[in-house]
C-alpha cells in the first residue's frame, strides 16, 4: 500500500526523448559531483555574465613565432600532379544545404613574359560523386577559366594561372558524407577519391557540431602551427576572415618584400607574385579538399594590374554562393549552415546606403526567417571594434553606413581579421555598451609573415593622428574618424584606457572554434598556438535573448557626428 502514495511517472515513448532525459540526468550528477568539488569556480563564463572588466593579457616576450614563409622548395608546397590531374583541390559552401562547390586547378601556371594563356576549354569540368566511395553514380559539370596577373611595365614578370574549375554539386541530403572525385575523365586525368559532409538542414534544432574563424593567415612556419591546431578541432565548415596568401609580399621575381611601401614608395604599381597563391592551395588541399571553406577578400586580395584591375586572383580561385543568395557580385554574399545564416560581407567595395551591397543586405536580412535560422553571424575583413594602434577605426566608414542596420535585425557575433591580434569585445553598439549589441570578435593572427599587432591606441603615445587612419582602398579614403561627442571618450580620437567595450585582448597567433549548442547559447574558444592542442586562450558562451532583444529593436541616435 505504500507504493499507491508514489506519484506517478508517464515515461515517454521516443528513444530520442529518453536519450535526452538520461543525458540530462548525467549533466546534473556531473555538476553536482564538481559542485561538491570546487571545481565549478572554472565554469565558462557567459554573456550574461557581461560587461565584464576590460582585460589585457601582458605580450609573452618569449614567443614571438615564426613568421617565416614557407619556401617554394617546400615539399608541400610542390606540384605533385602530372599534366592535366587536378591539384588544389577545395569544397565550399552554397547558399544551402543542398548544394556545395567543387573547386580545383589544372594545368601548370606561367610566370615571364609572352606568355599564352591555357585554354579553359581544352580540359572538360567533371564532378562524379555519390554517398558510397565505390559508386560515385552521379555527375555534375561545370565552368573553367585563366586569369593573368598583367603589368604595363618593363621588368615586371606576367602570370598566367592554371585552369581553374568550378562545380556546382545539387540535390544533395543534409548532415550527409559524400565521396567524390573531379578532373576530366576523358583524357582521362581524374583526381583520388575525397570526401566531405553537407551541412545539417537549416532548422534552430540543427548546427554544424564545430566552426573554425581564421584570418590573415598567410603560408608562414606559424600558419602551419595555426592549421594543424585548427585540424585538430576537427572544423565541419571553416570561415578565413580576409587576407588569404600574402603574395603582393612578393616582387614579381619572386623576392620577399616584408614591407612594400617602405622598400618601393615610388613604384608605379604594387607587384604581386602570384604563384604564392598556387603554394597556397597545395599546402591547403589536404584540408580543404574534406572541409568546407568560405572567404570574404581583405586588403591583401586587392592586387592591382594593368588597367587598373583588382581583386582577379580572389574572385577566380574561390567559388562564391552570390547567385544562389541573390547577391550581384562576388564580394558580398550570404548563407545558411544549420540553424545558423552567415553574412559574408566586403570592406573593400561600396557599403553606403546608395549602393547595390547595402541594398542587397537590407533585403538578406529582411528575409531572414529567425525561426529556422536564429543565429545571425556577420563577417568582414577590417573591424570596427579594435583597440590596437593598427588599423584603428579605419573602417569607421562601414560602420557608419551599416552598423544601424545590423543592430537593427539583431546580429549576434561579428567575426573580423585585419588586426593581427585576438580581441573580443562585450556586447556593443555605437562605441556604447548594449546587452542588444552583436559580440565582435577579431580573429587576425592566423599567423601572416606581417607578424603580430602588439601597441594599444589606448596607451600613452599610441593615438594615431586622426587624418591618418583612413585607408584608400577601404571607403576610398574617405575620412569619418571624427572625436567622440560624449561618453567616457568625449573630445577625443583614443580612449586613455582600454575602452569598456573591448573585454579581452592579447597579442598571439591562434584561431578560433564556434560552437553552437542550441538556439540561445553558442560556445567560443580561441585557441593560442603556443598552447597544447586542446588548451584555451579565451572562452566564453554567447547567449542569445530574443524575448529582450526582438528583431529591429529601436535604433539609438548615433553621438558620432
Amino acid at each position: 500500500m505504500a507504493s499507491s502514495s508514489l506519484p506517478s511517472i508517464s515515461l515517454p515513448v521516443n528513444v530520442f526523448e529518453l536519450n535526452n532525459i538520461l543525458s540530462l540526468v548525467l549533466t546534473l550528477t556531473i555538476t553536482s559531483i564538481l559542485l561538491a568539488n570546487g571545481a565549478m569556480a572554472m565554469a565558462i563564463p557567459t554573456t550574461l555574465d557581461g560587461p565584464f572588466k576590460p582585460v589585457t593579457i601582458p605580450l609573452d616576450e618569449s614567443f614571438r613565432g615564426n613568421a617565416i614563409d614557407l619556401p617554394d622548395t617546400d615539399p608541400r608546397v610542390q606540384r605533385t600532379v602530372e599534366g592535366f590531374e587536378p591539384e588544389q583541390i577545395s569544397v565550399s559552401l552554397s547558399s544551402a544545404h543542398d548544394s556545395v562547390w567543387i573547386s580545383w586547378i589544372t594545368g601548370e601556371f606561367q610566370i615571364g613574359n609572352n606568355l599564352k594563356p591555357l585554354d579553359p576549354k581544352s580540359v572538360v569540368s567533371v564532378v562524379r560523386y555519390g554517398t558510397r566511395r565505390s559508386q560515385l553514380n552521379r555527375k555534375a559539370t561545370g565552368r573553367s577559366l585563366v586569369y593573368s596577373q598583367l603589368y604595363p611595365f618593363l621588368g615586371l614578370q606576367n602570370y598566367t594561372s592554371g585552369i581553374i574549375h568550378h562545380v556546382r554539386l545539387t540535390g544533395l541530403k543534409p548532415d550527409t558524407l559524400y565521396h567524390y572525385q573531379c578532373g576530366d575523365p576523358s583524357i582521362p586525368a581524374m583526381s583520388g577519391t575525397y570526401c566531405f559532409r553537407t551541412m545539417p538542414d537549416s532548422s534552430s534544432t540543427s548546427y554544424p557540431s564545430r566552426i573554425a574563424i581564421v584570418g590573415d593567415v598567410g603560408l608562414t612556419y606559424n600558419t602551419t602551427s595555426t592549421v594543424s591546431h585548427m585540424i585538430s578541432n576537427r572544423p565541419d565548415l571553416i570561415l578565413l576572415v580576409g587576407d588569404v596568401t600574402y603574395a603582393n609580399l612578393y616582387l614579381t621575381n619572386g623576392t620577399g618584400s616584408d614591407c612594400y611601401a617602405c622598400s618601393f614608395a615610388n613604384s608605379p604599381i604594387h607587384e604581386t607574385y602570384q604563384p604564392r597563391w598556387d603554394y597556397w592551395g597545395r599546402y591547403m588541399q589536404p584540408v580543404l579538399s574534406k572541409v568546407p571553406i568560405m572567404v570574404v577578400e581583405g586588403n591583401h586580395e586587392y592586387e592591382e594590374q594593368a588597367e587598373n584591375r583588382t581583386f582577379v586572383a580572389y574572385t577566380s580561385r574561390f567559388a562564391f554562393p552570390s547567385k544562389e543568395s541573390g547577391s550581384l557580385s562576388k564580394f558580398y554574399y550570404s548563407f545558411n549552415a544549420g540553424g545558423i545564416h552567415f553574412l559574408m560581407l566586403a570592406a573593400y567595395v561600396s557599403f553606403d546606403k546608395s549602393g547595390d551591397q547595402y541594398k542587397w543586405l537590407e533585403e538578406d536580412l529582411a528575409n531572414v526567417e529567425r525561426e529556422v535560422t536564429p543565429w545571425l553571424v556577420a563577417t568582414w575583413h577590417a573591424p570596427w571594434y579594435s583597440t590596437y594602434k593598427a588599423h584603428y577605426r579605419e573602417a569607421e566608414c562601414m560602420r557608419v553606413a551599416m552598423e544601424d542596420l545590423l543592430y537593427k535585425y539583431g546580429v549576434d557575433v561579428v567575426f573580423n581579421g585585419h588586426v593581427h591580434a585576438y580581441e573580443r569585445s562585450n556586447r556593443v553598439y555605437n562605441y556604447t555598451l548594449d546587452p542588444c549589441g552583436p559580440v565582435h570578435i577579431t580573429v587576425g593572427d592566423g599567423g601572416n609573415r606581417e607578424k603580430m599587432a602588439v601597441p594599444h591606441a589606448d596607451e600613452p603615445g599610441n593615438c594615431p593622428e586622426p587624418s591618418t587612419t583612413p585607408d584608400k582602398i577601404l571607403g576610398g579614403g574617405k575620412f569619418c574618424g571624427f572625436n567622440f561627442t560624449s561618453g567616457p571618450a568625449s573630445g577625443k580620437f583614443c580612449w586613455d584606457r582600454q575602452p569598456d567595450y573591448s573585454a579581452f585582448r592579447e597579442s598571439s597567433f591562434g584561431h578560433g572554434i564556434l560552437e553552437v549548442k542550441n538556439e540561445t547559447h553558442a560556445l567560443w574558444t580561441w585557441h593560442r598556438n603556443q598552447d597544447f592542442y586542446e588548451a584555451a586562450g579565451d572562452q566564453i558562451y554567447i547567449v542569445r535573448q530574443p524575448d529582450l532583444c526582438p528583431v529591429q529593436p529601436e535604433v539609438m541616435t548615433l553621438y558620432i557626428h
